[in-house]
């Protein structure tokens, strides 16, 4: 009989809590069932008057964590539906440059609806900012701080898309057409 010692594969999962005045980032390292924090914090962009500038800042630092920390996924929330459509197109460039950072690196990305994070994370798809914050505190054994909610909005992310399993993982190499290649079976025929 053959025994094997090897530990169970381990994912790095970046997690993005996009934003135009403080973009929240956080790492996790998932072994098996185990979930540990290997890193999170905030980008501070509101010094920054020009959008064109928050939006290189975003990049060379998405860059930074992505060449530092090798992660082999990214998880990043979906803008919402706001009132204010400038707002919200802000919001969307900012999400699509760190996305492209992912992708100069290879890096496949899911997005994730804010409800469906904190409905994973706490069990209901309405918590406040201080509620998954508490959740995390508890799962992920980490410090409780008011000022670092925009980062454990990230780990809730990532934590969120570990609990999907890492499902729908988009890449640049993959599409619905190569979707449908792979799955002739799914497509649906008259």
């Amino acid at each position: 009989m053959v025994y094997s010692s090897a530990l169970p594969p381990n994912k790095l999962i970046l997690g993005i809590d996009p934003g135009t005045q403080v973009m929240g980032y956080g790492l996790i390292e998932v072994t098996g069932s185990k979930v540990k924090v290997v890193q999170y914090g905030v980008i501070h962009l509101k010094s920054y008057s020009n959008h064109a500038i928050k939006l290189k800042k975003i990049f060379d630092r998405m860059i930074q964590l992505i060449d530092e920390y090798l992660p082999d996924e990214l998880a990043i929330e979906s803008p919402f539906f706001g009132v204010n459509v400038q707002s919200m197109l802000k919001l969307g460039r900012a999400q699509g440059v760190a996305i492209a950072a992912a992708l100069s690196r290879d890096i496949p990305y899911v997005e994730y609806a804010p409800k469906k994070v904190k409905q994973s994370v706490t069990g209901n798809g309405n918590a406040s900012k201080e509620q998954v914050a508490a959740m995390l505190v508890q799962i992920l054994k980490i410090q409780p701080d008011p000022k670092m909610f925009d980062a454990t909005d990230a780990l809730s992310v990532a934590l969120c898309h570990h609990y999907q399993k890492g499902n729908n993982a988009k890449s640049g190499a993959k599409s619905w057409k190569g979707f449908l290649t792979e799955n002739p079976d799914r497509l649906a025929t008259k």
